[in-house]
């Protein structure tokens, strides 16, 4: 038997995900990433529509409220002439408190409306720590940059996570019974709250997603943190700062999913569409070079392999405007 110097971690095969599939992401910027990856390969993805959220309970409060077309007004806050919230991403502030409240409740109605239609839901859990707002004592998902001394922070505990979940669980069961839901904890490192505190939130949100798994029939774990902490292991698949997966890590991360999530037909539209994708955005120095025109032609000979199974009219349109006639 050869000698093997890593422990890979074998994603045996679930239920397909299928490319006419509607999926939501919603979570960390992990959640940004694997969106943004589904996405480019046409899947039909509304990826972190509220911006980054890293605690399980914010991200569940920010469907609950959608689904229940309510907002806490108590966390308004005004800072440097700008209003925020402190259930949202800083990317959601306006100039007057009534503005941001507009685009806040347009844009929980937007997600209202994705969520009736999705078919998977991917939760992605950041960290496990958490701030409270002491004026009131409501946990906040975004400080604003507000002082430090009007917080109190704190560990979530396990039991919060399970309340906050069911709660959202029956809810969008009842609205969409046949929706799945997602699980994974996010490989990004919380270094800010210490190394050995990272490490206390991650394996409390791994208990939380193993209990979860077990109790819920229409939720699953996906080991997005293992895949990173376990089976690649080496810093060289960290970003400079050591916190964030490299472009190397991400990739093989997503290969990971494929694995599991994909049909062997879809995985090869990946490959199929990869190549597309880089055919596309080649820049070349003469436009109207018989070499380019022929390189334009066999670009869109695959788009027209493809437009069966996904719709690339705007790719088409795209080479045909550069090609003579």
């Amino acid at each position: 038997m050869p000698l093997s110097f890593r422990t890979e971690l074998n994603c045996s095969p679930r239920t397909p995900i299928e490319l006419h599939h509607k999926i939501v992401t919603l979570g960390s910027c992990f959640a940004d990433q694997f969106g943004q990856w589904m996405k480019s390969n046409k899947f039909q993805v509304c990826t972190n529509p509220f911006g980054t959220t890293y605690n399980p309970i914010s991200i569940h409060q920010l469907l609950l409220q959608s689904l229940e077309d309510s907002l806490n007004e108590s966390l308004f806050v005004e800072r440097d002439g700008l209003w925020y919230h402190y259930g949202y991403h800083s990317q959601w502030s306006a100039t007057t408190r009534e503005q941001l409240e507009q685009t806040i409740r347009e844009q929980q109605q937007v997600v209202k409306q994705s969520i009736k239609a999705t078919d998977v839901l991917i939760l992605t859990y950041g960290t496990a720590w958490v701030y409270q707002l002491i004026q009131n004592n409501q946990l906040v998902s975004n400080c604003h940059k507000v002082p430090a001394s009007q917080f109190i922070k704190q560990l979530l505990d396990e039991k919060e996570i399970y309340q906050s979940f069911d709660e959202l669980y029956k809810r969008v069961k009842a609205l969409n019974p046949a929706l799945r839901i997602i699980l994974t904890v996010s490989p990004v490192r919380h270094v800010k709250d210490t190394l050995e505190l990272n490490c206390l939130s991650k394996g409390l949100l791994r208990l939380v997603c193993h209990q979860l798994e077990q109790r819920y029939d229409s939720v699953e774990y996906f080991p997005a943190f293992e895949i990173m902490i376990d089976d690649l292991r080496d810093y060289r698949f960290y970003e400079r700062d050591m916190i964030h997966p490299s472009a190397e890590a991400r990739d093989y991360i997503n290969q990971k999913f494929s694995d599991r999530y994909f049909r062997e037909d879809i995985r090869n539209f990946i490959k199929t569409w990869d190549s597309i994708q880089k055919a596309l955005t080649h820049r070349p120095f003469h436009l109207n070079s018989p070499a380019h025109q022929k390189f334009l032609k066999d670009t869109l000979e695959k788009l027209e392999s493809v437009r069966n199974v996904v719709s690339v009219n705007e790719e088409i349109k795209l080479i045909q405007s550069q090609l003579h006639a």
